[in-house]
């Protein structure tokens, strides 16, 4: 018997941060959708925005392209949201993002790259969790594609965006919520091909070739002290 969807509040500590829908002029961010028959150069932009939200700028690269998916969207055999189903069950992200985190850690991203949002609460963090442990990851996916609040926001045509004005704090300005880069933790190295980097000999104090110590400097005494305790 499968656990079922764990029951939770919609309450968040960024519920009176308000829409991008709801701000008038250059708050609101760009659509791009195939509703008004795009041109190329159109269908083009429309494929980088789903990169864009689906892998975020720094894994959208030439490994993580799907040149089938590109084809059947620019010959309209596939819906945006088909396409963006494809990249979110391709092996690219599996690897990049699920295999690599744990599934709080996978939720998180998923609620702000498909649903373009962050998650309400740690009650709704743990419930998606639940979610994936017992019903898997593509079971997940399907699950975010297929619910009410993404159809209602993004329907079969649009490119899922970032619906909130939650902004990410870090020490050289701010960045949207679904722009962060994931967290890997040293456990997970192994799987990223990472060498583990251990230090067994001494500690010692760097001091970089171009910094001299000066006269006064207290290096200069320990050192002396050092060459008498040699001799």
């Amino acid at each position: 018997m499968s656990i079922p969807l764990l029951k939770y509040s919609l309450s968040t500590h960024n519920h009176r941060v308000n829409s991008f829908e709801l701000l008038a002029g250059e708050e609101q961010p760009k659509l791009y959708t195939t509703e008004n028959l795009p041109s190329s150069t159109e269908v083009d932009e429309i494929i980088w925005a789903a990169y864009r939200q689906v892998f975020s700028e720094h894994q959208t690269l030439s490994v993580t392209r799907q040149l089938f998916l590109e084809s059947q969207l620019r010959f309209s055999q596939i819906t945006v949201r088909d396409f963006v189903k494809g990249l979110l069950m391709s092996a690219e992200f599996r690897y990049l993002n699920y295999d690599v985190n744990n599934n709080y850690r996978f939720v998180e991203m998923c609620t702000q790259r498909i649903l373009g949002r962050d998650v309400y609460n740690d009650r709704e963090k743990l419930a998606f969790s639940i979610l994936v442990a017992s019903k898997g990851f593509e079971f997940f996916v399907n699950f975010l594609l297929n619910s009410e609040e993404y159809l209602e926001n993004f329907g079969d045509n649009v490119v899922p965006y970032q619906r909130r004005r939650i902004i990410f704090q870090r020490n050289k300005g701010e960045i949207p919520f679904n722009l962060k880069t994931p967290r890997l933790d040293y456990h997970f190295l192994s799987k990223q091909f990472m060498p583990k980097l251990s230090w067994s000999g001494p500690v010692r104090r760097f001091r970089p070739q171009e910094q001299k110590p000066k006269a006064g400097d207290p290096a200069l005494f320990l050192s002396m002290l050092n060459d008498i305790s040699l001799t």
